[in-house]
C-alpha cells in the first residue's frame, strides 16, 4: 500500500482550652499564606505547556500531510488521550492533560501523546477502566477514517516513488472488501485520511503492548493482578528475539525505552476488587488487537 502525500500551501467533644503563662509573651511569626493551586497564575502554568505542544503537534502533522490529515490524526490523539483523562477524572485520579509529542522529522509527524498520572492511585477497576478507555475512544475515529479512507483510495500500477508501507490484517481486509484481490503488480493508493486511519492502528497497537504502564499493562494487570508480571517479561523478551531475528531494528529504540520503564506495573490501592466477566471479555479482546491492528515493518521508503 502507498500514500500519495499531498501537497499544499505553506489534557468533636469539648473544646481544648489553653492559659498562658503569666509574663511570657508569645513571639508570632507572620508569613504569607501560600498561594492557592486554584489561582490564575498557577491555573496557566498547568495548561501552558499541554496547550503549546497541542499547536506544535497540529504543526507538525500538517507540514508532513496537510490539514485533512493533520485533522484526522489529531481528531484519533484527543480521543484517544480524553478517553484516559475523563475516566481518571470519574475515578478521582489525579492526572494532568494530554502532552502531545511533535516530530515534524518523521512520516508521520508525531509520537503520540501521554498524560501523567499515578497508576497506584485508585482501585484495579479504576485502572483497568482508564486504560482501556484510552485504546476504544480513540478507536473510534480510527477505524471510520481507514474505512472512508480505503473507500477513496485507488488502484493502479505499483510505482518506485512515493511512502510504501506495510498493511496490518485490518487493513487488509478493507481494502479487499473495496477492491477484491489485486492484480500482480499493482498497489492500493490512499489518501491523507486513510493515512491518518493507519497512523491511529499503529499507535493504538503500539499502546496495548502489554507491558509496564503503557495502556496493554494496565490492562493487562488490571486482568491478572501480579501475574501480570511474568506476562509482561516474557512479551519484552520476545519482542527482543524477534527485532534481533529478523533484522526489525527500526524498533530498537522503543524496545530501549520500555526496558527503561520496566515490565512491572506497580499495584493499586485495592487489588482485590472484581472486575466482572464483561470487563474480563472487553479487556481480553482489546489486548487482541494487537493481531489486527500492528504491522512490523511499517515504512518502506
Amino acid at each position: 500500500m502507498t500514500y500519495d502525500k499531498p501537497y499544499h500551501d505553506a489534557a468533636l467533644g469539648g473544646e481544648d482550652r489553653w492559659e498562658p503563662e503569666p509574663f511570657v509573651v508569645p513571639t508570632v511569626v507572620l508569613e504569607p499564606p501560600p498561594e492557592p493551586l486554584s489561582t490564575p497564575r498557577r491555573y496557566r502554568q498547568r495548561i501552558l505547556l499541554p496547550v503549546a505542544l497541542f499547536l506544535a503537534t497540529c504543526a507538525s502533522t500538517f507540514l508532513v500531510g496537510g490539514w485533512v490529515y493533520a485533522l484526522s490524526l489529531m481528531t484519533i490523539l484527543v480521543c484517544h488521550e480524553m478517553g484516559h483523562f475523563l475516566q481518571a477524572r470519574r475515578y478521582g485520579v489525579p492526572a494532568t492533560l494530554p502532552f502531545f509529542i511533535p516530530m515534524p522529522i518523521t512520516p508521520i509527524g508525531t509520537l503520540g501523546a501521554v498524560i501523567g498520572m499515578d497508576a497506584r492511585v485508585g482501585d484495579r477497576k479504576a485502572l483497568f477502566d482508564i486504560g482501556i478507555s484510552g485504546p476504544l475512544a480513540g478507536l473510534v475515529p480510527t477505524i471510520l477514517f481507514c474505512i472512508i479512507g480505503v473507500h477513496q483510495a485507488s488502484v493502479d500500477v505499483l510505482r518506485d516513488s512515493g511512502l510504501q508501507f506495510g498493511e496490518p490484517l485490518l487493513f487488509q481486509f478493507l481494502s479487499w472488501l473495496r477492491f477484491g484481490p489485486l492484480p500482480e503488480g499493482y498497489s492500493v493508493y490512499i489518501g491523507p485520511m486513510a493515512f491518518a486511519g493507519w497512523v491511529g492502528l499503529l499507535i493504538t497497537s503500539l499502546n496495548l503492548l502489554p507491558i509496564g504502564q503503557l495502556d496493554g499493562g494496565h490492562i493487562l494487570y488490571g486482568l491478572l493482578r501480579r501475574k501480570a508480571h511474568r506476562v509482561a517479561t516474557f512479551v519484552l523478551f520476545t519482542a527482543l528475539a524477534g527485532i534481533v531475528a529478523f533484522g526489525l531494528y527500526e524498533w530498537a529504540l522503543m524496545l530501549f525505552l520500555v526496558f527503561l520503564m520496566g515490565p512491572k506495573h506497580p499495584p493499586t490501592t485495592n487489588d482485590h476488587v472484581p472486575l466482572g466477566t464483561g470487563r474480563i471479555v472487553l479487556g481480553w479482546l482489546t489486548l487482541a488487537f494487537i493481531f489486527i491492528g500492528f504491522t512490523p515493518t511499517p515504512f518502506k521508503f
